[in-house]
């Protein structure tokens, strides 16, 4: 079989779009003849015929049918290579890499990204989820680009943008206190089962969490497996408001937030490196995320209010 063109192919797509050869021929601006000369010259390249030509309109075989499926797929192809080729030409990014943090509600998170991506198709869209300090040691080993995530005040290596404060509620399953939830005291506390999440970074900061001093601990992976942990009345901890508000809602959940857990809250940003270098596309990104951000323009960092008789949190 000789070598088969694009030109032949995409001939052969207008000839079946348009339903016949001098129809094609007006859309492609390319005489009769041409289109003819040149269907005939593919179909002895390819060793079968195309079209059944016994009536007086051009039919596709069964054949032709299955070949023009495949064209397609190829002609697509190399209309999105063009289109690569031509975003990399601009100096767009072929992908960027996104962290979204344990504390981020995915729906909003994820829908922003995904509305974003849809529109530049191009670029593609690397996304981890990591927990705890991970997303700060990533972003500042220039591992990925951007972070939506809490970071700590006053850390000038990153440039936020406010997104959503989350609070963080201290919350058990019911009759997992064996005292009143308003009785709830460091002491009494430090006798049960904390749920902790662990820090998928490689080099961990040193950092409490909420975490009780002396309490026995559950380590999860993330803040879903968390929740299930203390539902099922394995042990307590601090949960992020949206993730609990209709357990709570429901009495699935006890909060004994008191005079000594006093729970706290998150804010969420998106955050990238203070100094750049920033793509094009990283920079619409966040030109987006700043135009969408609902929280007020002066909250530039994370802070979580501590508990009373817990370390330090971040």
């Amino acid at each position: 079989m000789n070598s088969l063109s694009l030109a032949q192919l995409r001939m052969f797509d207008a000839v079946v779009s348009e339903g016949s050869l001098q129809a094609a021929a007006s859309k492609l601006g390319r005489t009769h003849p041409t289109l003819h000369t040149t269907i005939s010259g593919l179909e002895q390249s390819i060793g079968f015929k195309l079209f059944d030509r016994s009536g007086y309109r051009l039919v596709l075989t069964p054949e032709g049918a299955a070949f023009l499926e495949r064209a397609r797929r190829v002609l697509s192809e190399m209309g999105d290579l063009a289109a690569f080729a031509q975003h990399v030409s601009a100096g767009e990014e072929s992908q960027l890499r996104v962290v979204v943090g344990d504390l981020s509600p995915l729906p909003r998170m994820l829908g922003l990204l995904k509305a974003f991506f849809a529109a530049h198709p191009q670029t593609r869209l690397h996304l981890q989820f990591e927990t705890l300090s991970a997303p700060w040691e990533l972003l500042a080993a220039e591992q990925v680009d951007l972070i939506l995530h809490h970071v700590l005040e006053g850390d000038a290596r990153f440039e936020t943008i406010p997104l959503q404060k989350v609070s963080l509620i201290p919350v058990a399953a019911p009759g997992f206190l064996p005292f009143p939830a308003a009785e709830a005291t460091i002491e009494r506390m430090r006798n049960l089962t904390q749920c902790v999440i662990r820090d998928s970074a490689q080099n961990p900061q040193p950092r409490s969490y909420f975490l009780l001093d002396g309490a026995p601990t559950c380590t999860v992976g993330d803040q879903m497996m968390k929740r299930e942990v203390i539902l099922q009345g394995l042990g307590w901890g601090h949960m992020p408001d949206y993730l609990v508000a209709d357990d709570l809602a429901n009495g699935r959940l006890v909060s004994f937030t008191n005079r000594y857990f006093r729970g706290g809250f998150a804010e969420l940003v998106a955050a990238r490196r203070a100094k750049g270098p920033y793509g094009p596309i990283a920079a619409k990104l966040w030109d987006t995320l700043r135009d969408r951000s609902t929280a007020h323009p002066s909250s530039l960092h994370a802070k979580v209010k501590r508990s009373r008789g817990s370390r330090r949190n971040p």
